[in-house]
Order: C-alpha cells, then structure tokens, then sequence
C-alpha cells in the first residue's frame, strides 16, 4: 500500500523525503502512524531499485555540516512506475477491503476507473458488515460477562460500523449512478450580515 501511496503523491510532483513524508501523513490519515522514515526510506530504494522512481541530487544544493545528504535527494516517478502506479490502482482484491489498504486506494479514488471503485467500495462494506456482525453476536452473547469499559468500547466499535456501512451505501449509490461524493453546501451569501444598529430615537 506504501508503494501505491509514493507513487501516486511522485506522479503529482517530484519531492524529497521528507516532503513525501509529510503528503503522506497529509493524505493517508488512517495509517499515518505506521510512516516513518524507517519504512519510507527503504520502500524508496526498492522503487529506484526497480526503475519505477529516480533519485536526483541538485549539484548546487550545499549539504550542512553533519547532515545526511538524504535529505536533498529528490524522487520522481518514471514512466515504468506510471505503468506500475495504474496497474496498482486497477486492483480490487481483499487486500483493497482491509483499513489500511481502503485508506490508501480511497486517497486516489479520483484517478481510478469507476468499475474498480465499485468494486472496492462493495467489498469494504461486506468486510465491515462482517465486522459489525460479530460485535453484534459479542454484545447479545458476552455483555453481562464484560466490565463496563469493555462494553462500551464493544458499542463505539459497532456504531462506526453502523456508520461507516451507511457511508459507504451513499458512495455506492453515488457511483452506480454516476455522481460524485455531495460536495458541502454552499453559503447562499458571501457577505456575512451586518449588525443591528439602533435607530436614533
């Protein structure tokens, strides 16, 4: 999922590592906490390894004293990894219905066929009425055995499933009838009102 996400930021512009890794955190929220530069480092070596990025250094960028010249490396995509970076996107197994891989084909979602995001979106809600069911038998059959917090964590856990599965009816509804996700609504005025004012007696 790494590897989709790099690609898809690079395909939009060239950046550094740090950069990356910032988009990253920016667009992927759901699994921010699993980017480091102890896993992004080492996924942008395997690209660059296999001819979907290159790795450019400016000449004239002046390294700071005890500083890794990492930091001045800019990637970008090739044409192999646009090839690879749509091939990526057009895959719709399990893998796409789990959270962290639905995070991170949802984040592109724009740039996938609408066949393909269909099908991510129906498999994402079988996973999650899957889930939901089985907190549902948890709290008809095991609710007087959990202390307090235990339930209520066990209810939290099944209301945004309630909610993420109307969710995703809405967005498949949208899809299979050709729309986009409803954009917020807009002000009917621009002009904020104005005070009232007392009119002089």
């Amino acid at each position: 999922m790494l590897e989709l996400a790099v690609l898809g930021l690079l395909q939009e512009a060239p950046m550094h590592g740090y950069e990356l890794r910032k988009e990253l955190a920016t667009k992927l929220g759901t699994i921010r906490a699993a980017i480091s530069y102890g896993t992004l480092y080492p996924t942008l070596k395997r690209l660059n390894a296999a001819g979907w990025i290159s790795e450019t250094a400016p000449e004239d960028a002046m390294v700071p004293p005890l500083t890794s010249k990492r930091g001045r490396i800019v990637y970008k995509i090739t044409a192999e990894g646009k090839e690879r970076f749509a091939d990526l996107l057009a895959q719709a197994g399990p893998e796409t219905y789990d959270d962290a891989g639905f995070g991170v084909h949802f984040a592109f979602f724009a740039r996938t066929d609408r066949a393909t995001r269909l099908r991510i979106l129906e498999g994402r809600r079988r996973r999650i009425e899957e889930r939901r069911e089985g907190l549902r038998e948890v709290l008809s059959r095991a609710a007087d055995r959990l202390d307090a917090y235990t339930l209520e964590l066990q209810r939290h856990g099944l209301e945004a499933c309630e909610r993420e599965v109307r969710w995703l009816e809405e967005l498949i509804t949208n899809e299979r009838s050709g729309r986009s996700p409803a954009a917020p609504a807009a002000e009917t005025s621009t002009e904020s009102p104005r005070p009232h004012q007392d009119r002089p007696l």
